[in-house]
């Protein structure tokens, strides 16, 4: 749920600045890269801080090898993607790359849900909350 939220608190931080003058954020596609942005700094947070990464490490199934490597590595393209759709010229490339992640990533939710691991929410709220999350890149993309 923290991701949504910070998705949630970017987008209208970003609708109140664009409101209060600053022009490159008045409009919801900009607040919504800010939104973006900031849910994707919070979840790579997650991959580097020890006690969040081992709940990470926890989610990746079983049959891939050297989950700390994959924790890496995804942390490191969520924060490439989360750079990149603050930039206008980047944002549409980083907001299909980060699509791709999140899709790509699923099945190691599916397998923390199935497992009852890490971060177990169920697998109804966490599809739903992946589809929010794909909706809002997509939406960047013109």
């Amino acid at each position: 749920m923290p991701p949504l939220f910070a998705l949630l608190v970017g987008f209208g931080g970003a609708r109140l600045a664009g409101a209060a003058g600053i022009d490159a954020l008045d409009g919801w596609q900009p607040a919504l890269r800010v939104g973006v942005a900031m849910m994707f700094l919070l979840t790579t947070f997650a991959h580097f801080y020890p006690p969040l990464r081992a709940d990470l490490i926890a989610m990746v199934p079983p049959a891939l090898p050297n989950p700390g490597l994959l924790v890496t590595l995804t942390g490191i393209l969520e924060l490439a993607g989360a750079i990149g759709v603050l930039i206008p010229a980047t944002a549409p490339v980083a907001a299909a790359c980060l699509i791709t992640l999140m899709i790509v990533m699923f099945p190691a939710n599916v397998s923390a849900a199935r497992r009852k691991v890490a971060q177990g929410d169920p697998i109804g709220r966490r599809t739903a909350l992946q589809m929010v999350f794909i909706a809002a890149a997509a939406l960047i993309i013109p």
